[in-house]
Order: C-alpha cells, then sequence, then structure tokens
C-alpha cells in the first residue's frame, strides 16, 4: 500500500475517523490494529518477523531492567549483547547473507548458491528503532515498557515503520498511549504537510526519477549525460525521502502526534559534517548515540589514543580516535544502506571526508586566518555550500549506480563527455518523446518552488505560519493550485514506490 496511493488516503481517513469516533483511553489501541492492519497489507509473511522481533526486545528489557535493578550488572550487559546480537543478527541473516556468499564465491572461487530469502518491510527502520531501546533501557534513559501491546505500537506504528523516522522511545512512547482530543487545526496541519510531500514525490522525484533510470540503465545509451543523470537522481532521492518524511510527518500530526524531523534543507549544508546533521538527522543522532559515543568512550578506543598522542602529539592524538569512530560510523551507515560494495564505499566515501576534515580542522583555521577569511563573508559562504554539494553529488554515483566499477567508469563520462541533447532521446514514460521537453521544464519548476521554499526557510520564516495568516480565500487557492498542479503534472509513468521504503 502505496503512501502515495488512493487506497492509503482512504486507510489514513478512516484511522483518523476511527481513533476520534473510540473513548479517548482506547486510542492506542486503535492505533496498534491499524498499524498491524497496513504491515499485513504489505505481506502476511512478514508480521511474523516484526511479531517475533517485538516480542523478544519487549522481554529482553524486561529482563535488562530486572536484572540491573537486582544489581547483577554484568547480568544485565550481557542480556543486552544477547538481545542486540538477536537483532541485528536477524536483520544481517535476511538482508545480507546472499551478499556474503557472493563474495565467499570470488574469494574461494566457490560456486555456493544463495538463499531465497523474505527481506520484511521496514526491517532496518524497526530493527533500530527496537535496538535504541534497548539500549536506552540499559543505560537508564527509560523504563522498560510492561505492556506488550503498548510497546507493540511503538515498533510498529504504521506511518514511520517503512521509512522512519528513527524514533526513540522517551520522546514518542507518552505521545502514541496520550488521549488525544480532536483538534481541526491537527488534521489541518497534517494536510498541509502531506500536501507537500505529495508534491516532492510526484511532480519532483517521479519525473527526476524518469530520466535518472534511463542514464544510469543504459550510460553507453546516455553517455554524454552521465554529470545530469547524477543530478537528476539526487533531485530524485531528496525529494523522494524528505516527500516521504512529509507524509509520515503530517499522517502523525491528525492523530495529535509529534515526530521527529528528519531533514532541515540539507544542501544548504557548509560542510559534510554539516549535511548529515541536515539529512536523515534521526539516522544520524541514532549513530551518534548508540555507536559513535560508545566506540569514542571505550577502554580500546582511549588506549588507542593515548598511543596516537605519543607517536602524532597531543593534538592529532586527541583527534584521531574521533577520526576512526567516524569511519566506523560511517562504514555502519554504508551497511545499512544495503548489501552492497557500492554502498559501503558510499559510507566511507563520507566517512574518510569526514575524518580527514578533523584531522586538518587547525590548518584550515590557519589558513584562513592568514588569508584574512573570517568565515561571515557572502561569497565564504557560497563557496562552502557549492564545494558541499559537489562532494554529495560525487557520493550520489556510488549511492545509484549498480556497481563501483560503473560508478567511476560514469564519473569519468561526466568530465570527459557532455551531451546534454541526449536528455531529449529519453522518453518520459507513456508519453514519448515527445512530451520530455515538458518533463524538463516541470522539474526545472519544481526545483524552483522547492528553492524558494527553502531559502525562506532557511532564512527563518515559518511558511506554514505565513500561509495562516492570508485571507482564507487566497490560501484555499493555493492549495487548490497544488492538489491541481499534482493531479496535471504529476508523473504517471510508473507507479513508484517511496526509495527508502525497500529498507
Amino acid at each position: 500500500m502505496s503512501l502515495v496511493s488512493n487506497l492509503f488516503l482512504l486507510f489514513v481517513m478512516a484511522s483518523v475517523l476511527v481513533y476520534y469516533i473510540v473513548p479517548r483511553k482506547f486510542q492506542w489501541i486503535v492505533l496498534l490494529i491499524f498499524s498491524y492492519i497496513y504491515y499485513i497489507a504489505g505481506g502476511p509473511r512478514y508480521v511474523v518477523f516484526i511479531l517475533f522481533s517485538t516480542l523478544v526486545t519487549w522481554l529482553m528489557a524486561l529482563l535488562i531492567e530486572k536484572t540491573e535493578i537486582n544489581g547483577n550488572h554484568k547480568g544485565a550487559r550481557k542480556l543486552l549483547i544477547l538481545g542486540l546480537i538477536f537483532n541485528f543478527g536477524m536483520l544481517g541473516i535476511v538482508k545480507y547473507t546472499n551478499f556474503a556468499v557472493e563474495n565467499i564465491n570470488a574469494l574461494l572461487h566457490l560456486n555456493l548458491r544463495g538463499i531465497q530469502l523474505l527481506l520484511p518491510l521496514g526491517i532496518s527502520f524497526y530493527t533500530f528503532q527496537s535496538s535504541g531501546y534497548l539500549l536506552d533501557v540499559y543505560w537508564k534513559r527509560c523504563k522498560a515498557e510492561r505492556h506488550p501491546l503498548k510497546y507493540a505500537l511503538f515498533v510498529s506504528f504504521f506511518p514511520q515503520i517503512l521509512q522512519g523516522p528513527i524514533g526513540r522511545y522517551s520522546r514518542l512512547a507518552d505521545q502514541l498511549y496520550a488521549e488525544h482530543r480532536f483538534e481541526g487545526n491537527n488534521i489541518i496541519r497534517g494536510f498541509e504537510r502531506i500536501l507537500w510531500g505529495f508534491f516532492k514525490k510526484m511532480i519532483l522525484a517521479d519525473w527526476a526519477a524518469v530520466f535518472a533510470d534511463a542514464i544510469f540503465e543504459d550510460p553507453a545509451k546516455y553517455n554524454g549525460v552521465a554529470l545530469l543523470g547524477v543530478l537528476f537522481y539526487t533531485i530524485q532521492l531528496y525529494a523522494d525521502f524528505s516527500g516521504g518524511m512529509d507524509v509520515v510527518i503530517g499522517i502523525a500530526s491528525m492523530f495529535g502526534i509529534e515526530l521527529d524531523e528528519n531533514f532541515k534543507r540539507p544542501f544548504f549544508a557548509v560542510s559534510i559534517t554539516d549535511f548529515w546533521h541536515r539529512w536523515h538527522i534521526t539516522l544520524g543522532t541514532w549513530m551518534k548515540d548508540y555507536v559513535f559515543y560508545p566506540v569514542t568512550l571505550s577502554g580500546w578506543m582511549g588506549k588507542f589514543g593515548k598511543w596516537g598522542k605519543k607517536v602524532f602529539g597531543k593534538k592529532i592524538g586527541r583527534t584521531l580516535p574521533i577520526c576512526v569512530a567516524n569511519l566506523i560510523v560511517f562504514f555502519v551507515v554504508g551497511v545499512w544502506h544495503g548489501a552492497a560494495w557500492k554502498y559501503i564505499v558510499y559510507g566511507m566515501y563520507n566517512g574518510i571526508i569526514i575524518a580527514f576534515s578533523g584531522l586538518m580542522a587547525e590548518n584550515y583555521r590557519k589558513w584562513k586566518k592568514k588569508l584574512h577569511i573570517s568565515g561571515k563573508e557572502t561569497w565564504y559562504y557560497l563557496f562552502t555550500v557549492i564545494r558541499t554539494f559537489v562532494l554529495v553529488v560525487i557520493s550520489m554515483y556510488f549511492d545509484r549506480a549498480d556497481s563501483v566499477r560503473q560508478a567511476f567508469h560514469m564519473m569519468k563520462q561526466s568530465i570527459t563527455q557532455f551531451a546534454p541533447a541526449q536528455l531529449l532521446l529519453i522518453p518520459a514514460g507513456k508519453q514519448g518523446t515527445s512530451f520530455t521537453p515538458y518533463a524538463l521544464v516541470i522539474i526545472v519548476v519544481g526545483c524552483v518552488i522547492l528553492f524558494v521554499i527553502s531559502v525562506l526557510q532557511e532564512r527563518g520564516v515559518k511558511i506554514r505560519e505565513s500561509l495562516a495568516r492570508l485571507p482564507l480565500p487566497v490560501t484555499v487557492a493555493i492549495y487548490f493550485c497544488m492538489l491541481v498542479s499534482i493531479g496535471l503534472f504529476g508523473s504517471t509513468a510508473v507507479v513508484r514506490g517511496f526509495i527508502y521504503a525497500q529498507f
């Protein structure tokens, strides 16, 4: 059930209606029922995985808390490790078994057969969410949930289960279980956010995907537009993922539930570090809290830091552990993205840049001082934004190409060959090449609208609050135009699901 399908919209309307009709003390049960209906609609077989994962992590959390209360810290630690092994072991088996088999065959010249395994919907997201919960209970950041069905709702809340955002129990649980009065403002704000998400997805992402898919699937045929292909993919990925987040956050808002923001205008970032503070924010904070800090504060990393200070001096020795921790974090990020070497390269590319920037930070400050650059100059800000954008776009070759080899090949084509007229040879879906110029215009206009709104937001303008202050007929007209534009200009070439829903 796609988030942009008519069936899904009817499903949301029905869930909201029932949610506010039933006595408020039963509202969380309504959410749980509809969440499992939604998950079952995606494939009844997948329910076994999420049920088993939910039950195991719920019991483990209770055992960890009880063991810790009894003063058995080592026992609680063993239970935590067991719970994490179970969670990530199940994820690893279903997602990475065949990848491991392929590499074993390549290294040892064997002919082992892969295994046909189910890949449950949203398994990466609910695995990270439930694992974070186990760690929070162990670190006493929250108490273990006693009610199994309430915990099941935390894991399976239907708007966020397929593509996030990755929720924290301490922030989300109270909202899920609270009694909410019907407020028209929540419905309006939710509708606004959903509409904006549909605009991004159906007008920008899906049309950009037509060109990105054609170029990356046949780079030999479209060898003169490899650079444009990766730019189209960058547009697609951002509009698709952030648009999906808008839809998810909008739906939750209708229930009176506020989910964490997952994007904050990432293409205004001034560094790769800043980019990851703005892109997939909940994954970044999850990695920071549950991977980066535990690694940097570990005993072995402390020893490594002391060794680094002896060999390289205090400044570099102090920075080295942070650099290594960042490399580990982005290796995990790469593996999380998918079972292929290209994703590992994608992750390590970002990690190496961040690690190198950390090592060179002192040098950068000295160079800026010598060049009399304060960092507040407009031209310098634009330079850092453009520089970061270029670095991000380079990483997208690895994310979208079929292999690492193809990614490098298309990078070469981007430099050595450029024939933008080849774009006109790409059929715009069912309409054919005659519609291609119009499709390109739609993408350009959509990007301009998105850019203008992003600039305003970056300057502190609250768009929805500004719209609310306009006369009602004007506001209605704006929303009507958006609805019409989605209907008229939205891509109908292929029914496309959200990219991150496959994770």
